[in-house]
């Protein structure tokens, strides 16, 4: 086990301690198979595969069919991770599923998907950040891998966002669709580096442009809450929008000056898929070039915690992401969070 320094020190500390560092070591992803067209959408709301395509870069995504709910999602991307490694769940030892769309309060899906995989005696939790959840959750279990507390971390990315929209609200309902993405973290191997830095960030102030109003504590769920559509997304499209273009690039240009990079010197950029026009802004005033940045949200939406290992996948079936690349992967999200990570691809 080898010593190591994080490049990730807090506001006015020195650089925290650490015993190893973490690596993803397999990834595993899953949609389901009906797919929502834009043209299909232009019989159910006001809208035209022109405008959305325009605006978004959407073209169609993937909705769950009745009776599938998040944790059908992510058992089917966990499983997939899990083969790719050559592993049984059994070897898991922690699970972590960044998602807003649970199967219900409780038990945690995490619950749910630990069962259905095997994992006997590993323990984990649900982690709430919306469209930065997978981006949270992965350091969170790369800090669990690199403290020595465990060796084989599962960490899920997965929201059924079609059971939170309203289908007659065309600015909402063009946007999202359902997926789920696994990753293993592991302990890096000699000459590996895996996990380098991360920059997160939460903005509650801008909570209320993107949120849920109805089903929890300050509104429960009443003949009321749902006459009234409190159990939809809500969004204020255009605040949402000029805060992603601003702090996706603002996170992601700190990052990599301190750790002394440019978007010249990356592999691959990994960007949460929420709209086009955001993730060229941010690749532009990084100076990506273009075939290193991933862009997939044509295919699927905006799936939530969903996206980037979404994106991890099409990169790697394009032959876009390489062992020992350096890797940014940057997202915003409702709350408002945001999050940047640098890392090096090791599989």
């Amino acid at each position: 086990m080898n010593s190591a320094t994080s490049a990730q020190p807090g506001k006015g500390e020195a650089p925290v301690k650490r015993l190893r560092h973490a690596k993803i070591s397999a990834l595993g992803t899953y949609v389901p198979p009906r797919v929502l067209t834009n043209h299909d959408l232009e019989k159910m709301v006001d809208t035209n595969d022109e405008w959305i395509t325009t605006r978004t870069g959407i073209r169609e995504r993937h909705l769950a069919g009745e009776g599938v709910a998040t944790s059908h999602l992510a058992v089917e991307a966990a499983n997939r991770c899990l083969a790719e490694r050559g592993i049984s769940g059994s070897e898991v030892e922690a699970v972590i599923v960044a998602t807003v769309t649970p199967d219900m309060f409780f038990p945690a899906t995490a619950c749910l998907v630990q069962d259905r995989i095997g994992a006997r005696g590993a323990w984990g939790f649900d982690l709430s950040a919306a469209c930065s959840g997978f981006v949270y959750a992965i350091q969170v279990g790369a800090k669990l891998v690199e403290s020595g507390a465990h060796s084989k971390v599962l960490v899920i990315g997965a929201d059924t966002m079609s059971s939170i929209l309203d289908y007659t609200d065309r600015s909402t309902c063009i946007l999202f669709g359902d997926g789920a993405g696994a990753v293993l973290i592991e302990p890096a191997e000699e000459g590996e580096v895996g996990f380098i830095d991360f920059i997160h960030e939460i903005d509650g102030s801008g909570g209320s442009a993107l949120f849920m109003p109805g089903g929890g504590s300050q509104h429960p769920p009443t003949a009321e809450t749902v006459a009234q559509k409190m159990h939809y997304v809500h969004q204020d499209g255009g605040t949402v929008y000029k805060y992603a273009v601003r702090k996706m690039a603002e996170l992601s240009e700190r990052l990599l000056t301190r750790n002394h990079l440019t978007g010249a010197d990356l592999g691959c950029f990994l960007p949460h898929q929420a709209n086009k026009r955001i993730i060229l802004s941010t690749a532009e005033r990084l100076g990506m070039k273009e075939e290193s940045v991933i862009i997939n949200i044509d295919k699927f939406g905006n799936t939530t915690a969903g996206t980037i290992p979404l994106a991890m996948e099409t990169a790697r079936s394009q032959g876009r992401l390489k062992k020992g690349e350096t890797v940014l992967i940057a997202s915003v999200g409702a709350g408002f969070t945001a999050g940047a990570s640098l890392l090096r691809w090791e599989i």
